[in-house]
């Protein structure tokens, strides 16, 4: 089974008339890579600029009660990026989305799997993002934002994304045409439509 839907979670739960159109998974080890590698060279070089200064200060004798536990907490990086790293797996398991005929689930989550939503009408803009990590593993990002041009996750940790996808033309192409139905039906509905539109499909003259 291709690891894109390995451990798929539970479905969520739908409304009355909802039905999921697509369900997926990030592709694992770029998900791992991400968490893992990301935050590397900065935690080496923080965690040996650390271990040189804590040798020096125990070979000095001098103020090991204040030095300890000062560095514990100085190291902070270095567990956050090993806390990272150890969680990684398990976040991968936890994490899944939904496609379905109204909005778009995102599952994810540690200790516990949490839901976000994020419906049609809200979604002004789609984009296909391929970082560093997406040329490597063969993946990329669909993401949802305000309209602004996507510049990378460490700048717009808040916009909402579907990660590390093995497909991400294809799921791009598939809520980019759900969202226009969409939102043409709220601006549109069907039954006032004609069932000829000759300026439906017509070339642009300037």
């Amino acid at each position: 089974m291709n690891e894109s839907f390995d451990c798929i979670q539970r479905n969520p739960a739908l409304g009355a008339g909802e039905a999921i159109l697509w369900k997926g998974k990030p592709k694992r080890s770029a998900f791992v890579a991400q968490r893992s590698l990301t935050l590397l060279p900065f935690a080496v070089i923080w965690l040996f600029l650390d271990l040189g200064f804590i040798v020096s200060a125990f070979a000095d004798g001098e103020m090991l009660w204040f030095i300890v536990p000062f560095f514990t907490l100085h190291m902070m990086p270095v567990w956050l990026w090993l806390a990272s790293m150890i969680t990684a797996g398990r976040r991968w398991k936890n994490t899944t989305y939904f496609v379905t005929n109204r909005r778009i689930i995102i599952q994810g989550g540690f200790f516990a799997v949490n839901e976000t939503s994020l419906f049609y009408k809200d979604i002004p803009n789609v984009q296909v993002h391929v970082g560093l990590f997406g040329k490597l593993f063969h993946t990329g990002d669909v993401v949802f934002d305000n309209g602004a041009v996507y510049r990378g996750r460490k700048q717009d940790q808040s916009l909402p994304y579907l990660e590390a996808l093995e497909d991400p033309q294809g799921v791009y192409a598939r809520i980019q045409k759900i969202v226009l139905d969409v939102q043409t039906d709220i601006e549109y509905p069907n039954a006032l439509r004609p069932s000829e539109n000759p300026g439906y499909h017509t070339d642009y003259n300037p």
